[in-house]
């Protein structure tokens, strides 16, 4: 037994210090909150965005536009990808739980066909929007775009 392979016993230095105990613990006296002011005083609470009396960031950054809260975010997809899809699974039919099944939607997402690529399958459409494009595209495979709520 040597002098660096000396070791406290376990569980006997799990306490964490305790704080105003008294000058011999270290961390008496003011108990580390410093001299005086709002944090040195109990029932203290930092307000969310206190900058210590500075103009807070979020009243200094200018504000502009309009949010529209009832603005609907669809999940685009691509005719390209309604192609691929319908190789890979063979079928003609693509609808929500077709596109949920295959991973390219969540359930609650509402869904958009977007006339991005080619499409030469026939196929049966049904998603909640579709633009132009896209109407131009299924129909002139000889499929159908059908607009679900």
């Amino acid at each position: 037994m040597k002098l660096h392979n000396l070791k406290p016993a376990a569980g006997s230095k799990g306490r964490e210090k305790r704080i105003g105990r008294g000058e011999g613990s270290g961390h008496g006296g003011t108990s580390t909150r410093g001299h005086k002011g709002a944090q040195a005083r109990s029932g203290y609470s930092r307000k969310i965005g206190f900058e210590g009396g500075q103009m807070p960031i979020q009243r200094r950054l200018p504000k502009f536009g309009f949010t529209n809260p009832n603005r609907v975010e669809y999940k685009g997809i691509n005719v390209s990808m309604l192609q691929a899809l319908s190789e890979k699974l063979g079928t003609a039919v693509i609808d929500l739980d077709t596109l949920v099944e295959s991973g390219f939607v969540s359930k609650k997402a509402p869904v958009k066909i977007l006339g991005n690529g080619e499409l030469s399958a026939k196929l049966d459409v049904k998603a909640n929007a579709f633009s132009k494009s896209a109407i131009a595209k299924i129909e002139a495979a000889g499929g159908t775009a059908t607009v679900i709520e």
